[in-house]
């Protein structure tokens, strides 16, 4: 007698022996590739880098820092520039001096005096009937006395005068004040027709020859 098919249970024994299935294989996941980084990632992980010294270990070049701006020039104190004011001042006032007495003559004519009498005048030809020493007044009163002289002389139909003003190396300043003065008060007069300074022995150039025009 044939033997009978085995029965195989619901449970999966047949005739009391087990039956083994191959054990179902279980994949692996795979790996997929993360998703790239956005732009913004990528900037603000490299500005964190920085900021924790990630770079740390690497050389950088700083930027060289611009050069310290130059220290302000000393403003001159005041007694400097009191100083340097009265060299000015020494340095013009000899400048001064120096060109006066290079040309201390005083000389002048009107438009109808010959230039003969000018040198008659430098010769002391013509003898001075009256005579002012202005030497050591202060301006003010020269001026006044010079003035009231002249008006005096041209009255009494005086010609010739001579006035001694002193040639000014003893004033403060050292400068020919009453010299200055006598000149310009000559030069703006309507009867003075001529003045020059006299020679050595009359004064030099330390007075002047003025002729007067008569009444």
């Amino acid at each position: 007698m044939a033997p009978s098919a085995s029965k195989i249970c619901a449970c999966g024994h047949d005739n009391g022996r087990s039956l083994r299935y191959p054990a179902p294989v279980r994949k692996k996941p795979s790996r997929e590739a993360a998703p790239a980084p956005a732009n913004d990632e990528l900037d603000d992980a490299a500005l964190f880098r920085e900021a924790i010294g990630a770079d740390r270990g690497k050389v950088r070049t700083l930027p060289e820092a611009p050069p310290p701006p130059a220290a302000p020039k000393p403003k001159p104190s005041a007694k400097m520039a009191r100083r340097d004011e009265d060299t000015a001042r020494d340095e013009f006032r000899h400048a001064v001096i120096a060109a006066l007495e290079a040309g201390d003559i005083l000389s002048y004519r009107t438009e109808g005096v010959s230039p003969q009498v000018l040198k008659r005048l430098a010769r002391g030809e013509y003898a001075a009937q009256e005579e002012l020493d202005l030497h050591g007044l202060p301006a003010q009163a020269a001026e006044a006395l010079l003035r009231e002289f002249l008006r005096d002389c041209r009255a009494h139909g005086v010609g010739c005068v001579r006035i001694v003003h002193g040639k000014g190396r003893n004033s403060e300043e050292r400068l020919p004040v009453l010299k200055n003065l006598v000149d310009r008060v000559l030069r703006h007069r309507a009867d003075v027709l001529a003045f020059h300074s006299p020679p050595a022995a009359q004064g030099g150039s330390g007075a002047v020859l003025v002729l007067l025009e008569k009444r």
